[in-house]
């Protein structure tokens, strides 16, 4: 069994009423990544909406990723940090709703871990940023910080290429030349 027969995805958003082409673009990305379209569930909730406008309610989050918990069988969650690689609000409530989770449920038999989001000058140095990745890791105690290497950099690109909606020049240079392309860190929740 691969990693992608493993990996499942929650997704939430509805930004300028294009829920149905981003879901679409979503699952065609998913064919791309070879991840089980089974394993995919996007979310259609009035009060999660994408967009910098729109603050989404922790406690909402943290019970739906609690019953996707119970649901189905998870023994690692990974999400973003606070500040949700881009600042975007909707990434940072994300984060805090898988605390919450975390938290108020406290399940003991369940690993989570945070994308660690790079200043602006190292998320655009590609693949310059593994040397650095690796030091920040070294710097920690032994399984608390993990760097990983994506081998397909290219699979990567014509995955994002599949969000056709979202796919605009500064889109394609960000993920051409980001970091985040070629490896991302992540950091354990305690």
């Amino acid at each position: 069994m691969g990693l992608c027969d493993l990996i499942s995805s929650l997704c939430a958003g509805n930004t300028d009423v294009m829920g149905s082409i981003r879901k679409d673009e979503l699952y065609r990305a998913c064919v791309v990544l070879k991840v089980q379209l089974d394993r995919v569930k996007v979310l259609d909730h009035p009060d999660l909406q994408d967009g910098f406008g729109q603050v989404w309610n922790h406690c909402l989050l943290a019970n739906i990723i609690e019953e996707e918990f119970y649901s189905h069988v998870i023994d690692v969650i990974i999400t973003f940090d606070s500040y949700g690689v881009s600042g975007h609000c909707n990434h940072g409530d994300v984060h805090y709703g898988v605390r919450k989770f975390l938290h108020d449920s406290s399940p003991g038999n369940i690993e989570a871990w945070e994308l660690v989001s790079t200043n602006i000058l190292r998320k655009y140095t590609g693949l310059f940023d593994i040397w650095m990745s690796n030091l920040d890791v070294k710097r920690h105690p032994r399984g608390v910080m993990h760097c990983l290497l994506n081998e397909q950099p290219r699979k990567s690109i014509l995955a994002m290429a599949q969000h056709v909606s979202q796919w605009v020049w500064f889109r394609k240079l960000f993920v051409t030349f980001s970091s985040y392309t070629y490896i991302n860190t992540l950091r354990k929740i305690e």
